[in-house]
């Protein structure tokens, strides 16, 4: 089995190396997006996926957009693929390239579809408070992850679950699940499945503003935003006039405040040993802060933070 790769992220890498493990297959091609600038340095960084195919002397394209990129497509089809696979390109695909292979395109996406289609699911899954997830691999078509489903796997999504380590997770299940479909499609054992778009729901990029804490919600609805826009966007407040990140959090089942009182949200209850905010339309809930940093610094132990800049109980946390 000829197989041209579309993959650009670290979450794409452990598909591509079960591939290239896989005595039936040959990746004959990578697509990837093109090197970027990263980091404070703004070093110029090769995608993961282009390490490992250069690794493996494997021919990499990487267009800007291979939808204006005739002259890539064209290599593609000389390389007379029986399928595509992707994971996690970043580009949506056009006709020519949905039908350059005999098996068309075989896309791994990280939800239970039909829901979460679109580009974050693994973070809104979290930040929606979802028990199970779980991953799809589909037919690519030229809708926003609305071809026809293949195999399913369901993960458990744990409380206290962030979304680096889902994704970490999702990539390794994924592989498996990709190879699975391949030889059940190899052998002519897997019929494609139409999603219902009555059960559809979406999971649209993510932007930085979302971070922004709201200390008015509930306690699990902070924990569950912290949780999904790790490691980026993040989540942030204001303190002191200055952004104060957010990195980990533990929402706390007792109520808010001495003797029970409720606080104003976004209020210091407690400094030492665990700092502790309100939160909550009234001030009732609380949720302690485990982690957090400050621009131009590294990440700390909350308690630690508060110590350095002799936190105050009643001080608020919010606006700028």
């Amino acid at each position: 089995m000829r197989i041209i790769y579309l993959g650009t992220p670290e979450f794409a890498v452990p598909t591509l190396e079960k591939l290239l493990a896989w005595p039936k297959a040959e990746v004959v091609g990578l697509v990837c997006q093109p090197d970027r600038p990263a980091g404070r340095g703004k070093h110029i960084f090769a995608p993961p996926t282009k390490l490992v195919a250069q690794a493996h002397n494997i021919p990499v394209f990487q267009p800007e957009k291979l939808s204006k990129s005739a002259e890539i497509v064209a290599a593609m089809r000389d390389l007379k693929p029986d399928v595509l696979v992707m994971v996690a390109f970043g580009q949506i695909l056009k006709r020519d390239v949905l039908e350059l292979a005999p098996w068309k395109v075989v896309n791994l996406h990280g939800s239970l579809l039909p829901k979460y289609r679109g580009a974050a699911p693994i973070n809104w899954a979290i930040i929606n408070g979802e028990t199970v997830t779980g991953i799809t691999t589909m037919l690519s078509d030229q809708g926003v992850d609305t071809g026809d489903m293949l195999l399913q796997r369901q993960i458990p999504l744990g409380p206290d679950t962030y979304a680096e380590e889902l994704s970490r997770t999702m990539s390794i299940v994924g592989a498996e699940l990709v190879i699975e479909t391949l030889d059940q499609l190899r052998q002519g054992k897997l019929a494609p499945v139409a999603q219902d778009d009555s059960q559809a729901t979406y999971a649209p990029r993510l932007t930085k503003e979302m971070g922004a804490i709201d200390w008015f919600a509930d306690a699990r609805q902070i924990h569950n935003l912290v949780r999904g826009l790790s490691p980026w966007p993040g989540t942030f407040t204001y303190f002191r006039g200055t952004c104060l990140k957010v990195i980990a959090t533990a929402p706390k089942t007792a109520t808010a405040g001495v003797c029970g009182l409720a606080q104003k949200p976004g209020s210091v209850i407690a400094t030492n040993p665990v700092v502790e905010v309100a939160c909550g339309k009234d001030g009732s809930q609380s949720i302690e802060l485990l982690e957090v940093q400050v621009p131009g610094k590294a990440k700390v132990a909350a308690r630690n933070w508060a110590n350095g800049i002799r936190l105050q109980a009643q001080e608020v946390l919010g606006s700028p």
